[in-house]
């Protein structure tokens, strides 16, 4: 029997329990349920499709995985899996699971369902496939008995542990019982088939979503007195912001700069500003257009006004390359692109369009006022060029479609992106490995040494050697100049002092875990 109705019962059954009364402090101290504000809405429960920050909140708590992630740095802890033998040549993983482990019918996890899991996300090709895409094969995994598991990895990969909090268990029985004509898809989109400390109680598209916590969930120590939690939709920053000072949510996940300033001091709210692995930075279209001469972008990239664009940031930092400084494998050496105009106007001189006089577009999200800012801060600095600048918005899905090739591109393309495993490769191979052409984290930037710089990164096993072919990475693309590295903003959280044992950590901080807090 599933715990979690389909979205048409769970609005049904939330129409008995009024969504404002779950706001008011009261209520929510007496039940203990943590109330999070954000922006974003949370469109598919499927752990094999879902992506973005919510989504991966609701399967985080609802969903386990083999290993799971805490601490900054973030480090793999036991989860579905107490622990785990490495081979020697770093190509065969033996997972031990918890005999205890359930799922929320009371199904035990096996080595079986997580094998059938794996399968399931590498059938799919979809949600969070790419961290394990060409590493594990169906072939390479074996359910050796009820509670152990080993994947023989079709080449070394050294990350394998901090991707794998990412790849969610599923139940077989359910989705076999529920799989259709789509494997699962339709039935997952609004149910839930985990083994995770909450369940799915209401789902209201576009308002809120309610989980509870599960009777004698099979996790144990280190829980917190949690009985549910309420993901809130509220897409003013401002009003956010007044939720937790009031005390109406305990957390605010989307606040502005301006936001944080004004919440300093307020009784009653704690403020977490904390370095990340989110990076900011202007993509430009390599492979089509003007910005396909290499000295063309070098003089846009010393002719940018960085120091305009880390003023508009608030709590950030300017980025130096394609890596934030936090991370194995930064390279101090490196030098950074900074702004020179006579630098700037020798490189033009050398390009296909030496006087300037062209026209170029960039196209950022609709709606995304900082992203905007930075646009105009563009225009500003080609002036001196020759260079104008047309500014076009579009919604986020449209601009994932223009990602799919150089000709859709404009030639330039904002984009944020956080690491959501704590190594190197993560950001390394989604934003600059050419296999990612197409999607949005690397539309178009193809450089075989690069390519082959991070197949080695990611299956060198010594740490020294490591660091140096990730230096040697940092130092092309810099060279390249593909991209106008901008800021790494600070994760800006505001929270209740009420709430105790957060833990932060730079790849899930706009999803917390809720099986840790207390109220």
């Amino acid at each position: 029997m599933s715990i979690t109705p389909t979205r048409r019962a769970l609005l049904a059954a939330g129409a008995a329990l009024p969504a404002l009364s779950l706001l008011q402090p009261a209520s929510a101290q007496s039940r203990r349920i943590l109330v999070l504000a954000s922006n974003q809405d949370i469109p598919n429960f499927d752990p094999h499709v879902a992506t973005g920050y919510s989504s991966s909140w609701l399967l985080r708590n609802t969903y386990d995985s083999l290993v799971g992630v805490t601490g900054n740095p973030p480090k793999p802890e036991p989860r579905l899996a107490r622990s785990w033998d490495i081979s020697e040549d770093g190509r065969t993983y033996t997972f031990h699971l918890d005999p205890a482990a359930r799922f929320h019918d009371g199904t035990p996890v096996t080595a079986e369902a997580v094998r059938y899991s794996f399968e399931r996300i590498l059938r799919l090709n979809r949600g969070n496939v790419w961290m394990i895409q060409n590493i594990v094969v169906p072939g390479g995994i074996e359910a050796v008995d009820d509670h152990t598991v080993r994947f023989r990895l079709a080449t070394p990969f050294v990350p394998f542990l901090s991707v794998l909090p990412w790849i969610w268990v599923v139940n077989p029985k359910q989705v076999e019982a529920n799989k259709g004509e789509d494997d699962g898809q339709t039935w997952l989109r609004s149910n839930i088939a985990g083994s995770g400390p909450f369940a799915v109680r209401r789902a209201e598209a576009g308002n809120l979503y309610e989980l509870e916590r599960v009777a004698d969930g099979w996790r144990k120590e280190g829980g917190g007195n949690l009985t549910g939690a309420i993901w809130k939709i509220t897409r003013e920053t401002a009003t956010q912001r007044l939720m937790v000072q009031r005390g109406e949510a305990q957390v605010a996940l989307d606040l502005t700069s301006e936001d944080m300033d004004t919440l300093k001091g307020r009784p009653g709210v704690d403020l977490v500003i904390e370095p990340e692995y989110r990076t900011f930075q202007i993509k430009m279209n390599t492979r089509h257009g003007p910005l396909a001469d290499a000295n063309l972008r070098r003089a846009v990239s010393c002719a940018f006004n960085y120091q305009a664009m880390l003023d508009v940031a608030g709590y950030a930092d300017l980025m130096t390359g394609p890596l934030p400084p936090t991370i194995q494998g930064f390279d101090k050496s490196l030098a950074p692109w900074r702004m020179d105009l006579e630098k700037a106007k020798s490189f033009l001189a050398k390009s296909a369009t030496p006087s300037g006089n062209i026209k170029l577009a960039i196209t950022h999200v609709a709606g995304l006022e900082q992203q905007r800012r930075w646009a105009l801060i563009l225009l500003d600095s080609l002036r001196p060029l020759g260079i104008e600048l047309e500014i076009r918005t579009a919604t986020w899905p449209d601009l994932v479609a223009s990602c799919r090739s150089p000709e859709t591109l404009a030639d330039f393309f904002p984009v944020y992106q956080t690491a959501n495993y704590g190594d190197p490769d993560n950001l390394a191979f989604a934003g600059f490995h050419s296999s990612r052409n197409g999607n949005w984290q690397n539309p178009v930037y193809n450089n075989p040494e690069v390519d082959r710089l991070i197949e080695q990164a990611r299956a060198e096993q010594d740490p020294a050697k490591r660091d140096a072919l990730y230096a040697r990475f940092q130092q092309t693309v810099m060279e390249d100049a593909c991209d106008i590295f901008g800021v790494l903003e600070k994760r800006k959280l505001a929270m209740r002092n009420t709430v105790r044992n957060f833990r932060f950590t730079p790849v899930a901080s706009n999803a917390p875990e809720l099986f840790p807090l207390s109220l």
